[in-house]
């Protein structure tokens, strides 16, 4: 990833983590392919506001890359090689000896020295005795990972493709939240003079679903019900992540009143009750208003008027 992330969700250095998240999920809404399927540059958009969220979400992630300490994709900096600017600085006694060659990588030919003592070859000099037995483990690599809502939150197992090629197979337990990480133990860099290879750190990113929204280990649906259900009640098919269940409407529903079903939420990775699912009731309208239901509602406000906004003058 090249684009700087802040410039990726349009906000500058300062914005908070409020506004961080509201800018990503603003590109979410206006630009997530399975809204605009068609829509290269739409994808595009929506994937770079994901790696960006996915970095500035995390203040640790923030503040390295902040500091200089990461790069946008999450990877470290090469460190600053402050050996090398005093070995080559003017009158130093000691710098008549090695020299890197403009283009030439000192952290790499430093990595090839721990190689060559780790078998045991020439260039010892740390300590002497020609570097027998030295061992190190290899480093951890960092990666992130864009998984459907659904796969999040009942698993999966999917496929993520390497920089250089290669892929690695990711058990994404039931339950994974956004911005969990998964550790794939001895998946990252090789280790060196026979040391256990590192980790390789998987963070994944949720994509955002058009029904359902997720808030710790609760489902939130929004369900629009018609009028006539609004007022006389019953039951109405609702989905859940486990599928369509039958629920019931009480009679005199209004819009934005809750209905808590309980146990139709997320399990918990690590074991656990499941969370619930809330229902927020939505009275729509019908598509049009004919005379006889017009007629109908003149006739019952006279005799049924009420106020609903009564107590709110200020």
């Amino acid at each position: 990833m090249t684009m700087d992330p802040y410039e990726a969700l349009g906000l500058d250095k300062n914005a908070t983590q409020a506004e961080i998240k509201k800018a990503y999920r603003k590109i979410a809404r206006e630009s997530h392919p399975d809204l605009k399927p068609d829509d290269k540059d739409a994808e595009a958009r929506f994937k770079a506001a994901s790696a960006a969220h996915d970095l500035l979400k995390d203040p640790e992630k923030r503040a390295k890359f902040d500091s200089g300490e990461i790069d946008a994709s999450g990877q470290e900096r090469p460190e600053h090689a402050y050996y090398r600017d005093y070995a080559e600085a003017q009158g130093n006694p000691y710098g008549g000896g090695m020299h890197f060659d403009d283009g030439m990588d000192a952290g790499s030919i430093f990595e090839e020295i721990l190689r060559q003592r780790a078998r045991g070859g020439a260039g010892g000099g740390f300590g002497g005795g020609g570097g027998q037995g030295f061992k190190a483990r290899g480093a951890d690599r960092l990666y992130s990972m864009e998984v459907p809502f659904m796969d999040a939150v009942k698993g999966a197992t999917t496929r993520i493709t390497l920089p250089d090629g290669g892929a690695l197979d990711v058990k994404i337990p039931e339950g994974t939240a956004d911005g969990q990480t998964i550790r794939l133990r001895g998946k990252g860099g090789p280790g060196i003079g026979g040391g256990p290879a590192g980790d390789a750190l998987v963070t994944i990113n949720v994509r955002p679903h058009k029904v359902f929204r997720r808030e710790g280990n609760d489902i939130h649906v929004t369900l629009p019900i018609t009028l006539d259900e609004a007022v006389l009640g019953g039951k109405v098919p609702v989905p859940t992540i486990d599928g369509t269940v039958q629920l019931n409407i009480p009679k005199g529903a209004s819009s934005g009143q809750k209905l808590r079903m309980r146990g139709r939420g997320v399990k918990p990775v690590r074991g656990g009750k499941k969370g619930d699912q809330l229902v927020e009731l939505k009275i729509v309208s019908p598509p049009k208003i004919d005379g006889e239901l017009a007629d109908f509602m003149k006739e019952w406000r006279k005799k049924h008027k009420y106020d609903p906004r009564r107590g709110m003058s200020v």
